[in-house]
C-alpha cells in the first residue's frame, strides 16, 4: 500500500486526504471575496437591473415564425419595428419549435396608433401563416403588460426569503451551534449578493423566473456548507482535551475529507442546468428557461465557493473568539515546542504522550483483581468439593 507522501494530487483527493491549506490562508480568501461583493454592490447600488416587461410594463407582440417566404427571423422582425416605431424594441426572441414556433416582441408601452401600422407592416412585409395555412393578418396578437404582476412576484419572493432565512437559522442554532449558523447566514448572503450583482454588471434582463430561480439556489448553497459543517462538528468533538491539533486545523482536515464530495456533488447539480440551457433554449427556444437556467447556475457555482472558502474560514475565526479554543491552541503549540526540543536533544525525553481517541477512558475504569487458576489436581487424587454432578 503506497504512503501518502507517494499518492498523487487526484488520489488524495479522491480519498479525503488532501492537504489543502484553505484555513490556513482565510484572509486571501476574505480579500477576494470583499472585492468581489464591493463591485456586486456598487454595481447594485449605481447601475441597478434591468428589468424585464412583467416589472416595468410594456407592450408584447407575437406572431408565427413561418411565413410565405419561409422562416421568419428576429432580425427582419426588429428591422421592421426600427422602421415603424424609431427605436429599438426591448426584446426580440424566437419561442417553441415546429409549427408552434412564433417570435415574441417585448417594449416600451406602445399606443393604439403605433401598434396598428406596426401589425399592418409585420403583415404586408412578412406573411405569416395562421392556422390554416394561409396568411391571415389574425395570426398576429398583442397584449398590453402591466408592471404590477412583476411587483407582486417580488413582494412574494422577499417575504419568502425572509422566512426561509428565519427557518434556516434556528435549524442550525438548534441542530449545530451559533457560530456555524452565523457563519453559513454570511455564505448564503454572500451568495445572493454575487449572484444579483452578476445580473446587474452583464446587464441580463430580471424576470419573474430569475427571482423563483434565486429563490431555488438558497437550499443548494446551504447544503455544501452543512456537510462541511458537520464533518468539522464530528472532527471537533471532544478537541478541548486533546492537544494533537487545533480548531482550526481540524475544521480544514473537515474541508479536506468532503471537498471532492462537494466537487462531485456541484458537478451533478449544474448538469442538469446545463441541460436546460442546451436543450430548453438552444434547441426548443423556450426564452423562460433561459432565465430560470442562467439564475441557477451563476448561484450555484457561488455557492459552492462560499461554501469552502468563505463559510468554514469564518466559523474558525468566530471560534477563535472563545477563550477556550485560544488556550487549547496554546496548549497545542507547547507541545509541538517541547516535542521539537526533545527531537534536537535540547530537552530530556517526557512521557507525556496522550491517546486522541480516548482521552482518560482507561484511568475512569478501576481495576477489578483477576483470579488465579487453580492447579490441577495430581493423578489418582480423589476429587474434593463439589464437582456439579449427582451422586448415584
Amino acid at each position: 500500500m503506497s504512503t501518502p507522501e507517494r499518492m498523487s494530487g487526484w488520489t488524495r483527493l479522491t480519498t479525503g486526504t488532501a492537504q489543502v491549506d484553505v484555513v490556513g490562508r482565510r484572509k486571501t480568501w476574505y480579500i477576494g471575496f470583499g472585492v468581489v461583493l464591493l463591485v456586486c454592490v456598487l454595481s447594485l447600488v449605481l447601475r441597478g437591473f434591468n428589468l424585464g416587461i412583467d416589472f416595468t410594463g410594456g407592450s408584447q407582440i407575437q406572431m408565427p415564425a413561418t411565413g410565405v417566404n419561409g422562416a421568419i427571423t428576429t432580425q427582419q422582425v426588429e428591422e421592421i419595428y426600427n422602421g415603424v416605431i424609431g427605436t429599438a424594441p426591448e426584446t426580440v426572441q424566437s419561442v417553441g419549435t415546429g409549427d408552434s414556433a412564433s417570435i415574441l416582441v417585448r417594449s416600451e408601452a406602445l399606443g393604439p396608433d403605433q401598434i396598428v401600422p406596426l401589425r399592418d407592416q409585420l403583415f404586408t412585409q412578412l406573411q405569416p401563416l395562421g392556422a390554416g395555412g394561409v396568411p391571415n393578418p389574425a395570426a398576429i396578437s398583442d397584449s398590453l403588460v402591466s408592471g404590477t404582476w412583476g411587483g407582486e412576484v417580488t413582494t412574494q419572493a422577499l417575504i419568502a426569503l425572509a422566512v426561509f432565512l428565519v427557518l434556516v437559522t434556528l435549524f442550525l442554532a438548534l441542530y449545530f451551534e451559533r457560530a456555524m449558523a452565523l457563519a453559513s447566514l454570511v455564505a448564503l448572503v454572500s451568495d445572493v449578493v454575487v449572484t444579483a450583482g452578476v445580473y446587474s454588471i452583464i446587464g441580463l434582463e430580471v424576470t419573474p423566473s430569475t427571482v423563483i430561480g434565486l429563490l431555488t439556489i438558497l437550499g443548494f448553497s446551504l447544503y455544501d456548507t452543512v456537510v462541511v459543517f458537520d464533518k468539522v462538528r464530528e472532527n471537533t468533538r471532544g478537541l478541548l482535551k486533546l492537544t494533537r491539533r487545533t480548531y482550526a486545523e481540524a475544521a480544514n482536515l473537515a474541508l479536506n475529507q468532503t471537498l471532492m464530495r462537494s466537487l462531485n456533488t456541484s458537478v451533478i447539480a449544474i448538469l442538469p442546468v446545463l441541460g436546460l440551457l442546451v436543450i430548453g433554449v438552444g434547441l426548443l427556444g423556450v426564452g423562460t428557461l433561459a432565465d430560470l437556467a442562467i439564475v441557477q447556475l451563476i448561484g450555484m457555482l457561488t455557492g459552492v465557493v462560499s461554501s469552502l472558502f468563505l463559510a468554514t474560514p469564518l466559523l474558525v475565526d468566530i471560534k477563535l473568539r472563545d477563550r477556550r479554543i485560544r488556550e487549547q491552541a496554546d496548549r497545542v503549540a507547547a507541545r509541538r515546542a517541547r516535542s521539537a526540543a526533545v527531537r534536537n536533544g535540547e530537552a530530556p525525553a517526557e512521557d507525556d504522550t496522550e491517546d486522541d481517541t480516548a482521552v482518560g477512558a482507561a484511568a475512569a475504569v478501576p481495576a477489578t483483581p483477576s483470579r488465579t487458576a487453580p492447579a490441577p489436581p495430581r493423578p489418582g487424587v480423589r476429587p474434593t468439593g463439589k464437582t456439579g454432578r449427582r451422586r448415584r
